[in-house]
């Protein structure tokens, strides 16, 4: 269809683009989550299901959608600016490489599943530990999947189809929830691994013809030593150990909730989602029609134009997740009984929900300008500063993690706040909580870090 190969002009375009799509993706992402509380509950198999999603999802986030993915557009754009048929070639040449590498590293791990799903679920039961390992197995096919697929997305946004792009998370969700109502309940958990894997498939075969219409053309190339490639993993490289720190993040908090109570897991992962379309619609939105502008306006050289595009970037994340962040907070409870409250998931569990949910939403504004700012310093071709950055809030989200994991154990003032503040008097065992604070109080932190060295660069721009 021809309006899947839609072309936007401007950033504010393609950010509306964005944003429109973003808010089909939240719709089907909450109904997802509504499907899975309800039929499951916050108990042991979305324990169970949050914590196979980890290992893949790392494979997945390290080696392409944040890391490769970024260092494609200021590279492609480059070559795109010089020559066509070379841009392709070189295109052609890095799918090849990544599909190997992918293969490669996803059969090994699914050798060392066991090992590694007892290293980050030292809390969880043998048997409960033996069924992770399954249906981990069965989603090391989505990374393949999603590898190639967001390859594609980045080239796509070079040439602005950004209304396939962000069609393709949405098509994704449906075939989760796809998961849910055919597949979970004869096969109960691993349906759900294999509707990740169904939704990963929909999602790289959407986007597929699109790439053939704008012109590509494959080649049969398998060379290491090619330069663009090359190019691609020296600025892939620091941005990995970035991401590995951030990435880590989520091993802790999966290594941690899994010696609490039960349901932890799905209950920071359940608050986490959803504060999520808040992000995607204007964090995600906003700096993804950015990076594009950014990375042409820098291989350029029109350096006056690439801060102009930044500095009125920034300004309208910050208008817009500022206010939404405040909303998001005072009605988290009504939101989580909206959304969630069905089935299996009960009071105790919306409150705890909702109380994650609101912590989430005060550092909202700092991820959404951090992701902004990550790619700024990507398009000048920059990755180490943001890698610092990442392993700075990793040393401060593990710390603070330990430091409210222990502070809420005990009768004191902090938690007797916090459950004030937050209505959980009679919620049992609220550490879960403590989790979702540190991560919001370290990309804060991560933000200030990131602005600083950002302004200090721009100021020597000329």
């Amino acid at each position: 269809m021809k309006i899947f190969n839609l072309q936007t002009k401007s950033i504010t375009s393609s950010a509306l683009v964005l944003g429109i799509a973003s808010a089909f993706s939240a719709f089907s992402g909450l109904l997802r989550d509504r499907l899975l509380a309800g039929r499951f509950g916050v108990g042991d198999e979305l324990d169970i299901y949050y914590a196979a999603f980890r290992i893949p999802d790392f494979i997945s986030m390290i080696l392409i959608m944040g890391s490769i993915s970024a260092a494609i557009v200021p590279i492609f754009s480059g070559y795109l600016t010089r020559n066509k048929d070379e841009a392709w070639k070189f295109l052609s040449n890095l799918f090849n490489l990544i599909i190997f590498i992918l293969v490669l590293v996803s059969i090994v791990l699914i050798i060392f599943t066991p090992q590694l799903v007892s290293l980050i679920t030292p809390g969880f039961s043998e048997e409960k530990k033996a069924m992770v390992s399954l249906i981990t197995r069965i989603m090391f096919l989505s990374p393949i999947l999603l590898g190639i697929s967001n390859i594609i997305s980045s080239v796509l946004q070079v040439f602005r189809r950004f209304l396939i792009t962000s069609l393709s998370p949405i098509i994704y969700n449906f075939g989760i929830i796809a998961g849910i109502l055919f597949l979970a309940p004869r096969f109960g958990v691993a349906g759900l691994a294999m509707g990740v894997v169904f939704g990963a498939l929909l999602h790289l075969l959407i986007q597929v013809p699109v790439l053939f219409k704008i012109g590509f053309k494959f080649s049969r190339i398998f060379n290491f030593s090619d330069p663009g490639f090359k190019k691609v993993v020296k600025l892939t490289l620091p941005r990995l150990l970035g991401l590995a720190a951030s990435q880590i993040n989520l091993f802790v908090i999966i290594i941690i909730a899994s010696t609490l109570a039960s349901g932890s897991i799905a209950i920071f992962n359940l608050a986490e989602s959803l504060s999520r379309p808040f992000f995607i619609l204007i964090g995600i939105s906003f700096s993804t029609a950015a990076f594009p502008h950014l990375a042409i306006s820098f291989s350029r050289e029109k350096r006056e134009t690439f801060r102009e595009i930044y500095s009125k970037t920034f300004s309208k994340i910050f208008l817009f997740i500022v206010p939404l962040s405040i909303i998001l907070f005072f009605f988290r409870d009504f939101l989580v009984d909206i959304i969630l409250r069905a089935g299996k998931f009960g009071l105790v569990d919306s409150r705890l929900t909702a109380a994650c949910l609101g912590l989430f939403a005060i550092g909202l504004f700092a991820k959404s300008l951090v992701l902004l700012t990550v790619k700024a310093f990507y398009a000048l071709h920059d990755s180490r500063t943001p890698a610092k950055a990442s392993i700075l809030a990793m040393i401060i989200n593990v710390s603070l993690s330990f430091l409210f994991l222990w502070l809420l154990s005990f009768e004191n003032s902090f938690k007797v706040f916090l459950i004030k503040l937050f209505s959980l008097s009679g919620s049992g065992d609220i550490r879960i909580i403590g989790l979702p604070l540190a991560l919001s109080l370290a990309s804060i932190i991560q933000f200030l870090f990131l602005h600083f060295f950002f302004k200090k660069r721009m100021s020597n721009f000329n």
